[in-house]
């Protein structure tokens, strides 16, 4: 019997403040600049990207072109979002 593969879409597993505020928090951590956007992204869709794209002044189209896998928005671009999704970002000492 073949195995059939379940598409895997994180934005579901996105569903309450804490998910996402640790999921970003673990990506952050981990300092890889292009996973951060696709998190981004993948919160954006989990609240609704047309909302997302309203509330943050940014056209549909490019709020996916910004959070498309190996894109390069500018960091106000960046900040516009999460402002738009309710995020901020903190500044804390690193611990070593």
């Amino acid at each position: 019997m073949p195995h059939t593969l379940i598409p895997f879409d994180m934005a579901e597993l996105l569903d309450s403040e804490e998910a996402v505020s640790e999921y970003l928090s673990q990506v952050l951590a981990d300092g890889d600049t292009d996973e951060l956007i696709r998190a981004i992204g993948h919160v954006a869709k989990a609240r609704g990207m047309s909302q997302i794209a309203k509330d943050s002044g940014l056209g549909r189209a490019s709020l996916y072109k910004a959070l498309a896998p190996g894109a390069q928005p500018r960091f106000d671009t960046v900040i516009k979002v999460m402002h738009a999704l309710g995020i901020e970002l903190r500044a804390t000492p690193a611990h070593t």
